[in-house]
């Protein structure tokens, strides 16, 4: 199974850096996404890691919000996340 970063979850004006919305391969569906609720991940960078829980189904196509401890940089996007 693998985890992308879509991108963060926003407004029309603003984007909160500590959620982001996930893509997991082979879910498309609501009810397929929301198996994953409560699962925790982590995006790894060069020396250190930030990580987060899965809290929410996001939309109908099988998306999900993950709520992170820390802010995510920008590099993030479209970076892998593995589960814990």
């Amino acid at each position: 199974m693998v985890m992308k970063i879509v991108s963060f979850r926003r407004g029309r004006k603003t984007q909160n850096v500590l959620q982001a919305i996930l893509k997991i391969d082979g879910v498309s569906t609501r009810t397929d996404a929301g198996k994953y609720i409560g699962k925790k991940v982590e995006v790894t960078f060069s020396k250190n890691f930030i990580r987060g829980v899965i809290t929410r189904v996001h939309g109908d196509n099988g998306r999900v919000v993950a709520r992170f401890r820390r802010g995510l940089p920008g590099q993030a996007l479209l970076k892998q996340v593995k589960e814990l």
